[in-house]
């Protein structure tokens, strides 16, 4: 299993280079001049170039890059142009929302998906099924900015049961905190639970469907053992998989949950850099992201692994 690990981390290497090297790229396509954004609109040319040149944007773009991957490999994400501050002491502030707000949303999601899933395997071809399948298709269909609205429209402002935005950090209160996160987290988990449904409905149709399972009818065993005992454990492995799977998922929506909410995350971070051609918060943050997605891949190979003793030795 460590050779796996060691394995897996090494084959990371090059996807989080090429990451950096597309960021890297994009960033300075897109149109728009940090210095000119700093200086403001009303400064004069020499202003500008000056500002170019403290920031070394005036260098050619291998130079740049060079610079940039020689202070990654000591740990420097660079300092930001607008906040006056390093990139990753901005990432390490803003992480925690983030990956709290996808897990509370993981967390709602992976219960009421598998239940809506089984539930509907289970019933096929009933009006159970076609209902809950219709709902997994409504929920998987409707934008996450649109339900955002609607939460807000609905369980704020008509009936002032949640607050409409803003965050409140663990430390003054989980009971707020998880307040602050419950309209936000559930907006993103409508179209994971949906996701999740269909997915659990077709994979407990096909392990219904085996030898097994028939072999366990026909001697005799209670239904729901069946079901619990023999077909869940086996639903379950490829679930996995498609959890990995959500989490990315979460962690890419949170971008447009977080600016909706106005939550302090790194979605919205990285849309205040894109706003403000702050190269270096843009290369850091997507960064970090593409090493959470990667760690989280990495953790799902590995669970799945241990769950399926035939692909340890893959």
């Amino acid at each position: 299993m460590i050779e796996v690990i060691l394995r897996r981390l090494i084959s990371t290497i090059p996807v989080l280079i090429g990451v950096s090297l597309i960021t890297f790229g994009l960033i300075h396509i897109i149109p728009g001049d940090p210095a000119i954004v700093i200086a403001g609109p009303d400064a004069s040319v020499d202003q500008v170039e000056s500002i170019r040149q403290l920031l070394g944007l005036d260098r050619p773009l291998h130079i740049q890059m060079s610079v940039w991957y020689m202070n990654l490999l000591q740990g420097d994400l660079g300092n930001s142009f607008m906040l006056g501050r390093s990139v990753l002491q901005a990432i390490q502030e803003r992480l925690p929302t983030t990956l709290l707000l996808t897990a509370y949303s993981i967390v709602i999601t992976m219960p009421l998906g598998i239940a809506a899933g089984l539930l509907a395997a289970y019933r096929q071809n009933t009006w159970v099924d076609t209902a809950v399948m219709s709902v997994a298709l409504l929920g998987v269909s409707v934008p996450s900015f649109w339900l955002s609205i609607m939460g807000i429209l609905v369980f704020s402002v008509m009936l002032g049961w949640l607050p409409s935005s803003g965050y409140v950090p663990p430390s003054e209160g989980i009971l707020a905190c998880l307040q602050s996160l419950t309209l936000p987290a559930f907006s993103l988990a409508v179209f994971q639970i949906g996701l999740l449904a269909r997915m659990t409905r077709a994979t407990t149709l096909e392990v219904l469907r085996q030898d097994f399972i028939r072999t366990a009818r026909a001697k005799g065993l209670a239904e729901w053992k069946t079901v619990a005992k023999h077909a869940l454990s086996n639903v379950m492995i490829p679930i996995i998989t498609v959890v990995g799977l959500l989490v990315n998922v979460a962690i890419a929506g949170a971008v447009v949950i977080e600016q909706i909410f106005v939550l302090p995350g790194v979605g919205q971070l990285v849309v205040q850099g894109i706003l403000r051609r702050d190269y270096p918060v843009i290369q850091g943050s997507i960064l970090a992201v593409a090493l959470i997605l990667v760690l989280i891949n990495l953790i799902v190979d590995l669970l799945y692994a241990y769950l399926d003793p035939r692909l340890r030795n893959d």
